[in-house]
């Protein structure tokens, strides 16, 4: 059940993004430090997005911890290896937390 509300979630979230103008470049795209739920073209820079989904928004932020952090900065590294500007990608990374009523 929990598997079936992240992607739900995930869903969510990448819809949110493509209504402000960004493209996705991947999903659910894994590198050597883990997954990356969303990677997302906008603007001239790339945007790493970790989906967190819990009752509350605050359940969601805590449930990302910083060896997760890093494991997604390895990961998202490994990514830029293939972009045209590589390590000097112009990125930003963000957590999208929702809660038990799909709020963003």
């Amino acid at each position: 059940m929990a598997h079936h509300a992240g992607r739900v979630a995930e869903t969510q979230v990448e819809e949110r993004y493509c209504r402000c103008g960004y493209q996705v470049a991947a999903r659910r795209w894994r590198g050597p430090g883990g997954e990356i739920d969303l990677i997302l073209r906008g603007g001239g820079r790339l945007v790493f997005v970790e989906v967190k989904a819990a009752q509350t928004h605050a359940i969601a932020a805590e449930r990302l911890s910083r060896r997760q952090m890093g494991r997604i900065a390895a990961s998202a590294s490994a990514f830029l290896a293939g972009e045209p500007g590589g390590q000097d990608s112009e990125m930003t990374f963000e957590v999208a937390l929702v809660d038990g009523k799909g709020r963003i």
